[in-house]
């Protein structure tokens, strides 16, 4: 099952607020949001899954910690897009200067501003299509660049701001370009 959709409109419109505070008193749901306003309620994802995502996270993590250069995010935020959608990719990374844009209050709820990197991990439950469409989502709002991560197929999808999509066959590693600058995650695990 990849995503089921929920559409309130004809109920009601959720606030920000409101939106907000559904996801946090149902907090073992994934929540995204269209930007025409309907959710997409998330499954949960399989042990596997969820250990190459804290593997290749804690990469990024500890990448992220040693350069100091940006802001690196899990899988549990929420990041309102320009176009008013709300994407929570498996990770996230943002510059720590648009990072500072942000007021303390927007810094502790979803905030709107676009990731400069994202990457997704599809699991056997997610629908390829639905990740293809949110990774151009993220390029249209902002991101520089975004890894579409193919568990089944081990292929990986690079989306890159002005660029066709390219396409690797089972790779050992990927490098963060100029996006993440002196970043390469090892893949070897994964596969």
């Amino acid at each position: 099952m990849d995503a089921i959709v929920l559409n309130l409109a004809p109920v009601i419109q959720l606030s920000e607020e409101q939106f907000f505070e559904l996801c946090q008193i149902n907090e073992l749901i994934r929540f995204e949001r269209n930007a025409d306003g309907t959710l997409l309620l998330m499954s949960l994802v399989g042990a596997l899954t969820s250990n190459h995502n804290a593997n290749l996270s804690a990469q990024l993590g500890n990448w992220n910690r040693d350069e100091s250069l940006g802001i690196f995010f899990g899988s549990s935020v929420g990041f309102i897009l320009p176009n008013g959608a709300m994407r929570s990719p498996n990770f996230a990374w943002l510059k720590r200067e648009r990072w500072h844009t942000l007021t303390q209050e927007q810094k502790e709820r979803f905030p709107h501003i676009c990731p400069d990197f994202v990457g997704e991990l599809r699991s056997h439950n997610d629908s390829l299509q639905r990740l293809q469409n949110k990774m151009c989502e993220y390029l249209k709002n902002g991101t520089k660049l975004g890894w579409l991560i193919d568990l089944q197929t081990q292929r990986v999808e690079i989306y890159r701001q002005d660029a066709g999509v390219e396409v690797l066959e089972s790779p050992a590693s990927l490098s963060g370009e100029n996006v993440l600058l002196g970043f390469v995650i090892n893949l070897e695990s994964i596969w």
